[in-house]
């Protein structure tokens, strides 16, 4: 067996511990948490659009904290955590998209905006506040009620992985 020289002993010396620090800031789920960080709080998202869909607050809040217990190692608590998430729904709307020669629209939009405010108190210089939006077109044939359901799941989801990445994966 070949003796390692004590040049590239020295070398393995010096960057295992800096090595081991790294994989302790970033996860392989591609999360980066600051090491001290436990908790994290998400408050009730209030919906605060003109058009309400009443389902919608709780759906969202949901998401968010099925995706942060899911994906990082943090405990999600009603409030005081080291990290917080809050926000409110600011828009839900409805626009027609593809117009026909007829002058009909082919195809409608629903596009949901969300402000969120995002506090970190190990690391003040990563808060933020700011808007997420997204949006699915869907066929202007289909009433907008027998595809509202699907619409949203979709929508959320997106906006979930949006905040998300933006929290905590510093993408």
């Amino acid at each position: 067996m070949k003796k390692i020289s004590s040049h590239t002993g020295r070398i393995i010396t010096l960057l295992l511990p800096l090595l081991l620090t790294q994989c302790w800031w970033y996860s392989f789920s591609g999360t980066s948490i600051h090491p001290d960080a436990q908790t994290i709080s998400v408050s009730y998202i209030e919906n605060r659009a003109e058009r309400i869909n009443p389902a919608l607050s709780n759906i969202l809040t949901e998401a968010l904290m099925d995706k942060y217990t899911k994906l990082t190692r943090l405990s999600v608590t009603q409030e005081g955590g080291d990290y917080s998430v809050s926000g409110e729904i600011t828009g839900y709307t409805i626009a027609p998209m593809a117009v026909t020669s007829d002058e009909v629209a082919s195809m409608t939009r629903l596009t949901v905006s969300v402000r969120i405010v995002f506090q970190n108190k190990l690391e003040p210089s990563e808060n933020f506040d700011k808007s997420f939006s997204s949006y699915e077109d869907f066929d202007s044939a289909m009433s907008f009620d027998a595809a509202e359901s699907s619409l949203v799941d979709a929508i959320v989801e997106k906006i979930v992985e949006d905040i998300f990445n933006a929290t905590v994966a510093n993408w």
